[in-house]
């Protein structure tokens, strides 16, 4: 069995993006900014794993034609969002208008990789024997906005993570912002709920604080990335995917947790710049951090 650096496994959404500008309809979710965002890069060898609804097998067939290794497991549906951005990007509505089928263990026996990111949207998509058997095989890395958001009536509410204490022992990597790292540690303070987080078991804590940056906490150190200036906010959808694609992608070369959160700061800037997914190159992303 082939083992790959990176694994993404989530599912590939329909995104309807309404902005002041303009109303957009695109695929999305974090399988669909992971993977075109690490397309981007040939030093790694990636799979994605999703699951889809028969109406957007057009989507991996369009995945696999730009050279995107992907196992598509069936769906009775695919997930719908509706995601509405005021004028600042960090405030968004959001609607469920249909939920995909969630993960297996048994779907996922065969895929071996030297890290999962699991790119949960919605609290049940993967379940704790899901973390645990990955956890077996490689390093687990999982971004908690999927485990924070309940669908009841196509409305999203936030929720606590049920299964999160013994979950997160398990966790390598944790992609929080601001408002999750309150909802799940009651501490509205950085290294407060950065502390609580390690002490339940992640071993490196991201937690994106916006246009104020972010801040990454790991073998008990603190690291405080900046953010850099977009030179024009287009569409923010998939700027917290990026962010993570971008750590996972420089942690696996061996980069420190400085160097992979820059990095991973200076791809959201450029994916902020544009519609759709992350679509520039290695160069470009040095380029912001050394020019801007």
């Amino acid at each position: 069995m082939k083992k790959h650096q990176l694994c993404c496994i989530g599912h590939i959404t329909l995104d309807k993006v309404v902005t002041p500008q303009s109303t957009v309809y695109m695929p999305g979710g974090t399988a669909f900014y992971c993977s075109h965002a690490i397309r981007h890069f040939n030093d790694i060898d990636y799979t994605l794993v999703t699951a889809v609804g028969a109406t957007e097998m057009n989507v991996v067939k369009q995945l696999r034609k730009v050279g995107i290794d992907v196992t598509a497991l069936p769906s009775r549906h695919s997930v719908y969002f509706e995601n509405i951005y005021g004028t600042n990007p960090d405030d968004r509505t959001q609607r469920v208008l249909a939920k995909a089928d969630p993960f297996t263990a048994s779907q996922l026996r065969e895929i071996d990789a030297e890290i999962y990111h699991l790119g949960s949207l919605l609290a049940d998509d993967f379940s704790l024997e899901v973390i645990k058997e990955l956890s077996l095989k490689g390093l687990i890395a999982v971004d908690s906005q999927g485990y924070l958001r309940e669908v009841r009536d196509t409305h999203v509410y936030p929720t606590d993570w049920t299964d999160k204490r013994e979950a997160l022992r398990y966790i390598h990597f944790l992609k929080v912002n601001e408002h999750e790292m309150e909802v799940l540690t009651g501490h509205k303070e950085v290294k407060q709920a950065a502390f609580q987080l390690a002490e339940w078991g992640v071993k490196e804590v991201l937690i994106t604080l916006g246009s104020l940056g972010s801040v990454i906490f790991a073998e008990g150190c603190f690291y405080r990335i900046p953010a850099y200036p977009p030179k024009n906010i287009v569409d923010a959808t998939g700027c917290g995917d990026t962010y993570v694609t971008g750590y996972l992608y420089m942690r696996n070369k061996g980069a420190s947790y400085e160097e992979a959160g820059c990095f991973a700061a200076a791809m959201s800037t450029l994916k902020l710049e544009a519609s759709g997914p992350f679509n520039g190159t290695e160069e470009d992303v040095w380029n912001v951090i050394h020019k801007r």
